[in-house]
């Protein structure tokens, strides 16, 4: 990666072209998805088991959706292009 979101254009090590990928919007669904899966059910635990105020509940859980979204989200997006390489697709091959 170069920045946060941006794929380099080669690789440094081996010159393998990356400008064609296409990740488009896979890593923001599966960060959606595995944040959600996370997130939600630790919110109705400890929403059962405590019964925080709202503002206490919304601060921390707020917190740990953005947290866990911005940590993954670069993550992912190099596993879906690093998928693509592995498969041969969007112009990695032939």
């Amino acid at each position: 990666m170069q920045g946060y979101l941006k794929v380099r254009d080669a690789c440094p090590q081996c010159g393998e072209a990356l400008h064609h990928h296409r990740a488009d919007d896979g890593p923001p669904y599966l960060t959606l998805l595995i944040v959600g899966h996370v997130v939600g059910p630790l919110m109705l635990w400890a929403y059962v088991q405590y019964e925080p105020s709202p503002l206490i509940f919304i601060l921390i859980f707020g917190t740990l959706s953005v947290v866990m979204s911005l940590w993954m989200l670069p993550r992912l997006k190099g596993l879906i292009v690093g998928v693509q390489w592995a498969n041969r697709m969007h112009g990695f091959g032939i």
